[in-house]
């Protein structure tokens, strides 16, 4: 038997090990919230152009109209800078006449920072005749 006094070989290894699992469990947390983040700001956008489209299509509105809906949506939903590049127009899809809006948006990496034009949204809706 050993006396009570004598250290053994793993003692303040409990310090050790609980700072790096600390460290790797702060850090997947901070990766899947941020990955959350990422797929709120990508959803809320393709929303905005989706319902922005719906709107320029309308009978008595023009595609312009539906971008300045898309940008009033982005601008309640999420930080300003995501409403800067927002585009409108009409083509033709299958022989139907279709409205666009499409929306150019920096991908949040870190917060709500990234490389800007990262993340390419579009909403489509056909266009109703007058």
């Amino acid at each position: 038997m050993r006396p009570a006094d004598e250290r053994t070989d793993d003692c303040g290894s409990a310090v050790v090990e609980f700072t790096l699992v600390g460290i790797l469990l702060t850090f997947l947390f901070l990766a899947v919230l941020q990955l959350g983040l990422a797929l709120h700001v990508r959803n809320t956008l393709a929303a905005a152009a989706a319902e922005g489209a719906r709107y320029g299509a309308n009978a008595d509105r023009d595609p312009g109209q539906g971008a300045a809906v898309t940008r009033q949506l982005i601008r309640d939903s999420l930080a300003d800078s995501f409403a800067d590049r927002v585009t409108a127009g009409v083509e033709t899809v299958d022989g139907f006449q279709t409205v666009y809006v499409e929306v150019d948006a920096t991908l949040p990496l870190v917060g709500l920072l990234g490389p800007p034009r990262a993340i390419q949204v579009r909403g489509h809706a056909l266009e109703e005749a007058q």
